[in-house]
């Protein structure tokens, strides 16, 4: 009897109904208790682990927990503070910088406005949507490194860029899901579907997926 790869739409369903049983509650892994703490939690992320994150941040807070007391801290003690999360030279002064701007543009609140978050200093695409969907319960699809790379193993984009596996995301699953799976997709890959753990031919999404799959699956950095 000839195995068949599932067709897209059947992809798409199983994915979604799967991850939904595995993940029926997704906590945001990173600690925060409002969308200022959320902000620089993310930002902080940007090439580090979540764990760490969660380690550093306590120690930031003791500094200081909302824009207009970061803005006064001098940059080299935010950097010492944050210095185990990495690239700390220039994530301390994005820090420092955003805080003043939230403080003299924005009355010390976070924008809950996309346009407006990617202007932040140390704030991109991928922080922004995080924030309007985890802070602030807007529809959005972050694609960090573990959305794009299970992405194309499970055939829902071509994976070109993280741009690109974002539209695809959008285009495939309903809206009002996008928040949790975001969520869901990082957990599986984290615990199933690893970058090396994985390679399309191992996990249980990408076997059920493509049981005819013989090789590895290439991926398309992000």
């Amino acid at each position: 009897m000839m195995v068949k790869n599932l067709l897209k739409q059947e992809r798409v369903d199983y994915i979604q109904n799967r991850l939904e049983e595995l993940y029926p509650e997704t906590p945001v892994p990173l600690d925060h208790f409002d969308a200022y703490s959320l902000l620089i939690a993310v930002l902080l992320s940007a090439q580090c682990t979540d764990e760490r994150v969660n380690q550093v941040t306590p120690g930031l807070w003791k500094l200081a927990d909302n824009p207009h007391d970061m803005a006064q801290v001098p940059v080299e003690k935010i950097r010492e503070a944050i210095r185990p999360c990495g690239l700390s030279p220039q994530k301390s002064k994005a820090i420092q910088k955003l805080s003043e701007i939230l403080v003299n543009q924005y009355h010390g609140k976070v924008p809950e406005n996309m346009a407006a978050l990617e202007t932040l200093p140390g704030v991109g695409h991928k922080t922004a949507s995080v924030v309007m969907s985890q802070a602030f319960g807007h529809p959005a699809f972050p694609v960090d490194t573990h959305i794009h790379r299970l992405a194309q193993r499970w055939g829902l984009t071509s994976g070109k860029n993280v741009v690109q596996t974002e539209k695809d995301l959008k285009r495939l699953f309903p809206e009002d899901k996008w928040n949790k799976l975001h969520l869901q997709i990082i957990f599986y890959g984290r615990e199933f579907c690893s970058a090396r753990g994985c390679d399309g031919t191992v996990c249980e999404i990408c076997t059920t997926c493509y049981p005819a799959r013989k090789n590895p699956k290439k991926v398309k950095k992000a």
